[in-house]
């Protein structure tokens, strides 16, 4: 009797029934950790969605009158009173007020907003009350369609992730047969409890969760993280474009410069008298003018071919194109023209008094955002259906080399075309209309979210403020996000292949093989996790 309890605990020395606990243990726990971590990894989407505000105090018959959002109606007049989130998208109808949108476009400094501008639903009034009109509601906001795009991006699977997918086909069978394999081995030459100890370490230790979870999640967190910053990212095939990417097209006109006309340089003491005449006109570079100085409107008012006229304390005010002899300006009409602005003459009482040089300044963060995408590797190229002149004035005050002036809309595609036929990958920078074809045909195609709806659509990714160095900060989360992925499926593979022959040469119980399978989980969601540490690079 105790012989044969000998034999039978000898038989049983290598079993360890306790493993069975610990290998379910260890494997939940890894489970644990790696739901806990993906969660993380999705809270950019989570905090995304729930920026909205809840309830909208709305005027009806004079009133003010509290409803849930989901009540508000295109054409509704809403109150936001400083501190109040912005119910939906909307028109300033009534108010002045500074709206902090860091939480649209990942900009803190507020911006400054009155009648006639429009808002975002979720941004925060941050001073004066205001009285909005309801364009967009629900699924139509920015807010929504936003979170649409990070879901579809997050849903989708990048190239990389499809070419896992066929590796795990082969890869799963494999292990099988290599799992069977050595319990054959080990019953023929070591016995019972090593050979089922070995196969069954080597289906746990090739337990493909960590080459499941390597894209998915760096691909959650890169795109939530690009969400928070103002960067949306159409679909996971956007990463791998944009590591391919060696040369960067950009729109002159509301990319590069402010898209706003400016007054740069005033011959003459006619400032005054240009500012009254033109308070009356509503062309771009009249406003542009009216701006400068706080005057009263002049009087009798009128228009022409030539431009503008009105009376000023009892002078007659011509402002426009020049009339015959520019006498003493010539040359600073003939440098302005030059260098790209639009000189404007002004006369009193007929005799020229003076000129305004307005045009359309260069955005302060350009040159900042051209010398980042140097030193990512890019070639910037201006590309503008403006004249020569102004064109190499602002490729020069930001530092492009490469310029292409004066094409309409259908020849920008086809310098994108050229560039590309010449070997180079193509990312284009653009936010009209114009830009739309453009965007649509290069590699990769980045909209200003401040830009027009088609531009958007035609976009590969939206920058949703108007700063041009969040194209580079699209481009860097991109190519960081994808090599995280590299790098989390470098780590899966290596540790399959390093740790399936120890555990088929019997030299891993399962214990210790399920503590090290559920360990490269979690390695590989937190390695992904680091993308929440991703910032914008800002040098001022």
């Amino acid at each position: 009797m105790s012989m044969s309890w000998s034999s039978s605990s000898a038989e049983m020395d290598h079993i360890y029934f306790e493993s069975v606990g610990m290998v379910i243990t260890f494997l939940l726990l890894g489970r644990w950790f790696e739901v806990k971590a993906k969660g993380q990894s999705s809270e950019a989407l989570r905090t995304l969605l729930s920026m909205g505000a809840k309830e909208a105090s709305v005027l009806r018959d004079g009133k003010e009158k509290r409803i849930p959002i989901s009540q508000l109606q295109v054409g509704d007049v809403f109150v936001v009173r400083p501190g109040e989130k912005v119910a939906t998208d909307g028109e300033v109808v009534s108010g002045n007020s500074a709206v902090d949108a860091s939480m649209i476009t990942g900009e803190s400094v507020p911006e400054e907003v009155g009648v006639g501008d429009t808002v975002t639903g979720a941004t925060i009034n941050a001073s004066g009350k205001l009285e909005v009109k309801a364009t967009q509601v629900g699924e139509d906001t920015v807010l929504s369609q936003m979170a649409t795009l990070v879901t579809n991006a997050q849903a989708s699977k990048a190239p990389v992730q499809r070419l896992v997918d066929r590796i795990a086909q082969v890869f799963v069978p494999v292990v099988i047969g290599i799992s069977v394999l050595t319990l054959l081995v080990h019953l023929i030459f070591g016995g019972v409890a090593p050979a089922f100890i070995a196969a069954v370490s080597v289906l746990i230790i090739a337990c493909p969760c960590a080459l499941g979870l390597a894209t998915p999640t760096a691909i959650l967190v890169g795109t939530g993280r690009g969400a928070q910053l103002g960067l949306l990212i159409k679909g996971p095939e956007i990463l791998e474009s944009t590591k391919q990417v060696d040369t960067i097209v950009m729109d002159k006109t509301g990319t590069v410069t402010a898209g706003e006309m400016s007054v740069t340089a005033v011959h003459g003491d006619v400032l005054d008298y240009a500012a009254a005449v033109e308070r009356n006109s509503e062309h771009p570079i009249a406003q542009a003018i009216a701006r400068e100085r706080d005057v009263e409107p002049g009087t009798d008012f009128s228009t022409s071919t030539a431009g503008v006229e009105a009376t000023v304390d009892g002078v007659r005010v011509g402002v426009g194109k020049p009339r015959g002899d520019l006498g003493q300006y010539a040359e600073a009409f003939r440098e302005a023209e030059t260098a790209g602005a639009t000189p404007v003459a002004v006369y009193l009482d007929d005799d020229l008094a003076g000129l305004i040089e307005v045009r359309d300044t260069v955005k302060p963060t350009s040159a900042e955002a051209v010398q980042q995408m140097k030193k990512l590797g890019l070639t910037p190229h201006l590309l503008t259906g403006d004249n020569e002149g102004a064109a190499k004035r602002v490729a020069e005050e930001v530092g492009i080399t490469e310029v292409t002036a004066g094409v309409v809309p259908e020849e920008k595609v086809d310098v994108i075309k050229k560039l590309q036929s010449e070997g180079h990958n193509v990312a284009m920078v653009g936010d009209g209309v114009n830009d739309a074809a453009a965007l649509a045909q290069a590699d990769l195609g980045l909209a200003m979210g401040a830009g027009t709806d088609v531009a958007i659509e035609a976009s590969d990714i939206t920058l949703m403020n108007g700063d041009l160095r969040s194209a580079a900060d699209a481009i860097r989360l991109s190519r960081r996000t994808l090599q995280i992925i590299k790098g989390n499926l470098f780590w899966a593979f290596a540790y399959n292949i390093i740790l399936i022959p120890v555990a088929a040469f019997g030299l891993l119980n399962p214990l210790f093989a399920g503590i090290a399978m559920a360990l490269s989980s979690v390695f590989v969601v937190s390695n992904s996790l680091r993308l929440r540490k991703f910032s914008t690079q800002r040098y001022d």
